[in-house]
């Protein structure tokens, strides 16, 4: 079964009495358990793509499934139902509600649908161990790194069990040691069969995916695989990196403690 289905998709605005043609037919297909990373310079139809597959726009013509589902049909209270039930989403600003703590960052989408119960904050708890904050469950975003609120954004994502986990430049605000424990919570998350769609414009982030699908003018120019020792080897220069980094930053430690005062 996939995950998402798109057929011939297309987007048109009309922008300063001109027709701009965002997407001029593009299909593909994200089965359960794959892991997408979507790649394309400016003006190649990247973000109108993100905001269909979020269910944010509608297209002017063609077919979005969403497992049996044509959401491009639907009406704009449907399309909400959509957002808030079948897709987690993850964004570079982590987009976390400061005056609440962890857990109820996790709860947010729950209590937006009315169903917040024991049994629910029971999962929200679980999430956030699950992605490695069970000692910061009543932590404010104000107290967490920047690593731990994308960890936050992560685990809420999850909450309604998505269709998919729709990714746009999650790790664009992170350094690399705090990029290298994302991406690996991203690896472990899909080989539980978690099915991921990532917007990036980096190419060792995207070569973490499956497979890279790249756009170019509102057409879709290659839909690429990573092969398993690809992956690996971009796996492995995201640790070197943060070893690297982390080794600075302890020898600026180490001359910041002989400073004389």
């Amino acid at each position: 079964m996939h995950a998402c289905s798109i057929r011939e998709l297309k987007k048109e605005y009309v922008l300063k009495g001109e027709t701009v043609r965002a997407l001029r037919g593009v299909s593909f297909d994200v089965p359960e358990g794959d892991y997408v990373a979507i790649m394309g310079p400016s003006g190649s139809g990247k973000s109108t793509l993100l905001n269909l597959l979020g269910c944010l726009d509608q297209p002017t013509s063609g077919q979005l499934l969403l497992g049996a589902d044509n959401v491009a049909k639907m009406t704009d209270n449907q399309l909400a139902e959509i957002r808030s039930t079948r897709i987690g989403f993850v964004f570079q600003s982590y987009n976390l509600i400061q005056q609440l703590t962890v857990v109820e960052n996790i709860e947010v989408p729950l209590y937006y649908q009315g169903r917040l119960g024991a049994k629910q904050r029971r999962r929200c708890i679980e999430l956030a161990e699950r992605v490695g904050l069970s000692q910061r469950l009543g932590h404010r975003p104000s107290q967490l790194s920047g690593g731990q609120q994308q960890r936050v954004a992560i685990a809420r994502s999850l909450v309604n069990d998505p269709y998919f986990i729709l990714a746009d430049e999650a790790t664009g605000n992170l350094d690399s040691r705090t990029t290298a424990e994302i991406l690996a919570l991203f690896d472990e998350l899909n080989q539980e069969g978690r099915t991921l769609i990532m917007v990036t414009h980096e190419d060792d982030v995207a070569a973490r995916a499956k497979r890279v699908i790249r756009l170019r003018d509102g057409l879709l120019q290659s839909d690429t695989p990573n092969a398993p020792e690809q992956r690996q080897a971009a796996a492995d220069r995201a640790h070197a990196a943060a070893a690297q980094a982390l080794a600075a930053e302890a020898e600026l430690m180490v001359q910041a403690d002989r400073s004389p005062d």
